[in-house]
């Protein structure tokens, strides 16, 4: 049978509040986005590994609170007076550790923000006393503030995650493949979402069902 065309067709990655699972590893985090209005200071860190669902969570915060989305390397450039004109999330804030013009923005948005009465979100990897910021002003402003923390998917949020991926794809594998994937997979959101897509550019290639066979594939494919 000659090997049928496969097309990266664009799939909508669902960043709402009803496409975050709720786990006992991020439970906390999801109450304190949810209740951002009685945040203490105004102000929260999220903060957790590479594929925990900072990004999404963040865009579901902006969702309820109108908040506008920044990187933090993009801040040296950004209208600061703008931005602290509502409610502001700045993202991957050790990523600018040593920038003194971002770090300088930040620090003059934290406060603009503030005392404007908008709120502050601010994401990062590893807890925030740790971000290393070069800045003394602005490191111990962002130590201070308290931190939501985010922990990888156990095996029931994973599997989870799997299934409602395959079924935004209208997938439909094989009863085995979760389990399978849960167990041997990396554990994060963004890993799942990967998987999901080689899953199906394989399947609809191969013109077969998804199997475990086919996904033990995939994944030594992500391991190689």
């Amino acid at each position: 049978m000659p090997q049928q065309l496969s097309f990266d067709l664009p799939v909508r990655t669902a960043l709402g509040r009803d496409d975050f699972m709720v786990s006992p590893g991020n439970a906390v985090a999801v109450s304190l986005i949810e209740n951002w209005a009685n945040w203490p200071g105004g102000k929260l860190v999220l903060t957790g590994p590479p594929g925990a669902g900072k990004t999404h969570l963040t865009h579901v915060w902006a969702g309820l609170s109108g908040a506008r989305i920044v990187a933090a390397g993009d801040l040296a450039g950004a209208d600061i007076p703008d931005l602290a004109g509502g409610a502001v999330a700045v993202e991957d804030v050790p990523q600018i550790a040593q920038d003194t013009d971002a770090m300088t923005a930040l620090f003059h948005l934290h406060n603009l923000v503030l005392a404007n009465g908008h709120a502050l979100l601010m994401t990062g990897r590893g807890a925030p006393v740790h971000w290393g910021l070069a800045l003394p002003d602005l490191q111990s402003r962002v130590g201070g503030t308290p931190a939501a923390i985010l922990e990888l998917p156990d095996d029931a949020l994973l599997a989870a995650v799997l299934a409602k991926l395959f079924a935004d794809r209208q997938l439909k594998p094989r009863i085995d493949v979760i389990p399978y994937l849960a167990l041997h997979m990396e554990r994060s959101f963004e890993a799942a979402r990967r998987i999901v897509a080689a899953l199906d550019t394989e399947s609809l290639s191969a013109q077969k069902p998804l199997t475990r066979v086919m996904a033990a594939k995939v994944l030594g494919r992500e391991e190689g």
